[in-house]
């Protein structure tokens, strides 16, 4: 594969404002943050929403609109915005911005996990904003709810708008629990699959894992009805994309999957992370999709067929 679609996910939901000033928190620096990864490279923004006072995650599609329509204007980058909110929400609560945007791609979960990142509270003394130190200690406890019904709710709701999905699999079963999706033909080729490594719940950060659940997905799908790429936490993002570039994969860099650019060093940005996995690329051989290269090999129905 030549042409390689660089996802760039730009704040997420576990990661803090105390944890990095370069997180984007607020309408405005989300947007900014998001074209400059566009500029850089990054064919998909993937998007969650902060409460614009604290940075504290947020379903509420009115935060949305503040930033969806400056991104959309700004680039001609693929919105895609999570279904997945954070472990916090209510599943009502993640899809309510999706369905009122109806984006060309949503995230979408594909199995229920244990979703832990209270270690990163013993690196911190003072925090920032009071909510973050108990969200992030009582992530111990924390269940990220997404049983087949959930996920049938999640598509059905967007099947009219012509929604697609990034597939988000967190471990083995969840290619299982697509292939169901499959069969039933309530998902339709072609999808794309989005492969996590090294959340703690989830698949760890083994090499080995990643062959063996691509391998899996080969054998459950048919290599020629999915698309797939490899996000993964922290300090093991740019080893497992170097490696999923290699097998033949798409990757997906972001301050939502990783803080840092080098070890021992934060990010100074998205876009800093686009421009590092767009130079391994390049040492390979290989060309970041244009938003319409991801767009055709995805199925996408194109950015004037939402309501941004």
């Amino acid at each position: 594969m030549s042409k390689v679609i660089i996802t760039c996910a730009v704040t997420g939901s576990v990661h803090t404002p105390t944890m990095s000033e370069a997180l984007p928190v607020t309408p405005r620096e989300i947007t900014e943050s998001s074209l400059a990864a566009a500029q850089a490279g990054a064919a998909i923004i993937h998007l969650h929403a902060r409460n614009p006072a604290d940075g504290a995650p947020t379903g509420d599609p009115a935060v949305f609109a503040q930033f969806l329509p400056q991104i959309r204007r700004g680039c001609h980058a693929v919105i895609n915005i999570t279904t997945g909110g954070s472990a916090t929400m209510t599943v009502k609560d993640r899809l309510a911005a999706a369905a009122r945007f109806k984006p060309e791609m949503c995230s979408l979960n594909m199995g229920t996990i244990n979703f832990a990142f209270f270690g990163a509270a013993k690196r911190i003394t003072s925090w920032k904003y009071p909510w973050e130190r108990d969200y992030v200690v009582n992530s111990d406890d924390y269940i990220f709810r997404n049983t087949f019904r959930d996920i049938a709710y999640i598509v059905e709701s967007l099947s009219d708008a012509g929604t697609k999905f990034e597939h988000e699999c967190y471990d083995l079963g969840h290619l299982y629990n697509l292939a169901h999706f499959v069969d039933s033909g309530l998902v339709k080729p072609p999808f794309f699959v989005q492969m996590v490594f090294g959340v703690l719940g989830g698949a760890g950060p083994d090499l080995d894992n990643l062959t063996f659940m691509k391998r899996t997905a080969d054998r459950l799908f048919g290599t020629q009805n999915f698309q797939w790429s490899v996000l993964a936490a922290g300090r093991h993002q740019m080893a497992f994309l170097t490696q999923a570039a290699l097998l033949g994969g798409h990757v997906r860099v972001g301050l939502e999957d990783s803080l840092f650019i080098e070890r021992g060093s934060l990010a100074a940005s998205n876009a800093q992370q686009v421009q590092k996995i767009r130079r391994i690329l390049a040492e390979m051989g290989h060309e970041p999709a244009t938003p319409d290269e991801a767009r055709a090999m995805l199925g996408l129905k194109g950015a004037d067929c939402t309501e941004i």
